[in-house]
């Protein structure tokens, strides 16, 4: 049987540690082509290049796999790599193991998983990796077997269209990763302030700064998952469209349609 296709990218850059470990899984699975940022593109969201040039070239990196480096984002990456490099589309495309948590909000703002998401665009099923270790020096083998297993079990069974997988992965031993549950994006956000300095020639500059407020304590959401010990496992949508509201706002607005004719 042909081995599935698999496209693997990611933020933090084609370099990172997480990458090249998720690369190593999935080596084990399929035919594995990595397209990913030629430098770190973590918080660009869903940003894409379109006023200057995108290029890419091909890098000589240990494994197995043909590695390529892109100049732009990670939803440059995917999309690149759609059009131009893949000689067919790919059965999955995984996305990191970014260094660092994209759960609850984090997902808004996440370049590893717009990544997943813009294949979810493309109608092809995608999952977003990251582990809450900001450490260059992280150990991402600790959920190897986990993160071969969702990546298998997703080519098994196909979501449906529209939708993609954001997998987060505690800071623990393997012994210690209790499961993984299905879970629900946390009710939670940054508190955020800019810390306002001034550069030696008087012109000021500021600092993003702030905390995590997790205003979500309930049983299924990602950050209650995570924090007692879990892989916590999110369906997201790209459908924004807040459904339930629609037959209010309707009422709300109201407004006559049908226009007189002179």
């Amino acid at each position: 049987m042909e081995r599935p296709l698999i496209l693997v990218t990611n933020d933090d850059g084609i370099t990172a540690p997480g990458i090249r470990n998720l690369i190593s899984f999935m080596n084990e699975i399929g035919e594995v082509i990595v397209v990913a940022p030629d430098s770190p593109q973590s918080g660009k969201g869903h940003a894409i290049t379109i006023n200057s040039t995108l290029s890419y070239e091909e890098v000589n990196l240990e494994g197995p796999q043909i590695d390529f480096s892109c100049s732009g984002t990670p939803v440059d990456c995917v999309k690149i790599a759609l059009d131009k490099i893949l000689k067919r589309r790919p059965d999955i495309v995984v996305s990191g193991i970014n260094h660092g948590a994209n759960s609850s909000i984090n997902v808004i703002y996440s370049g590893t998983m717009s990544a997943a998401v813009e294949a979810g665009v493309e109608g092809i099923p995608a999952i977003g990796f990251s582990l809450l270790d900001f450490s260059w020096e992280a150990d991402f083998t600790q959920a190897k077997e986990y993160i071969q297993n969702i990546v298998r079990r997703t080519l098994e069974n196909p979501m449906p269209k529209g939708i993609v997988l954001n997998v987060n992965i505690p800071k623990l031993p393997a012994e210690e990763i209790k499961g993984v549950k299905v879970c629900k994006q946390a009710h939670a956000k940054w508190e955020e302030s800019f810390d306002e300095r001034v550069n030696p020639h008087g012109k000021k500059y500021y600092w993003l700064t702030g905390y995590f407020n997790n205003m979500d304590d309930s049983d299924d959401a990602d950050e209650t998952a995570l924090a007692n010990g879990y892989i916590s496992i999110v369906p997201v949508k790209f459908d924004l469209t807040a459904y339930e509201y629609m037959k209010t706002l309707e009422e709300t607005m109201a407004f006559d349609t049908v226009k007189e004719t002179k």
